[in-house]
């Protein structure tokens, strides 16, 4: 084991929590998994809201446009990330409404556990994007991690510093309409590394950048990816 992840493995540790501890919101995301085949499938629903101690009411999750089959009392298990908490528990299907509102009613969350997440959680991912300052030009470079406060930066070519600021453009998409949005902003260079072979790369350069002024839209374009992360692929949080 690496001296580095026993802080992280301490930061997964579960715990009990009571409903309102976790402070859900109507309208937020949830992941909901079914258990008819020998590994769980993964949907996603929203909350639409709930009756203490009675039931829970989401929308029917959607696969290819069309709203899955859900079957009363058939059980399900839910995961919602709320704060710095990603929460889980198991219900039952006790009511499904069709046409035209499609939504379902589950049984209230009885046993909840959940684990404590960094604010500020990096995850893998594989975006091109553009680095841009006076004293470098302008480069093609991916991003192989990301997180509210800055990224990793592949190039293939060393920077002429190692130290700086520089401009950093690409794109997320928006979970509103699921279109591409532009991201441009300061980051700040604090580390950097030879690679000895990187993504889609057989050598060259990674950058830690710290954002600078980074646009309260887009912190929070970068803190949903994090959710989306945590609530469907834990295996690229870094």
């Amino acid at each position: 084991m690496r001296m580095n992840d026993a802080p992280a493995e301490r930061e997964f540790l579960p715990q009990t929590f009571e409903f309102e501890s976790m402070n859900l919101q109507v309208g937020v995301r949830l992941q909901l998994l079914t258990h008819r085949r020998l590994k769980p499938v993964q949907h996603f629903s929203t909350l639409i809201g709930w009756l203490k101690d009675e039931y829970l009411i989401v929308k029917i999750p959607l696969e290819k446009n069309a709203p899955i089959a859900l079957t009363e009392g058939e059980r399900v298990t839910i995961r919602v990330f709320s704060g710095v908490n990603v929460c889980s528990f198991a219900c039952t299907v006790e009511r499904v409404f069709g046409r035209p509102l499609f939504y379902a009613h589950l049984s209230f969350p009885r046993a909840i556990q959940g684990t404590s997440l960094r604010t500020a959680m990096r995850v893998r991912v594989d975006i091109a994007a553009q680095l841009n300052a006076d004293w470098a030009g302008v480069q093609d470079c991916l991003l192989t991690n990301l997180s509210v406060n800055g990224a990793r930066v592949e190039t293939r070519e060393a920077l002429p510093r190692e130290s700086g600021e520089l401009e950093l453009a690409f794109k997320l998409v928006s979970p509103a309409n699921e279109q591409d949005v532009p991201i441009r902003t300061r980051a700040a260079i604090r580390n950097v590394n030879v690679l000895d072979g990187g993504t889609e790369q057989s050598a060259g350069f990674a950058y830690g950048v710290q954002f600078v002024d980074l646009d309260p839209v887009h912190f929070t374009l970068l803190q949903n990816l994090t959710y989306e992360v945590v609530l469907a692929d834990r295996q690229r949080i870094v």
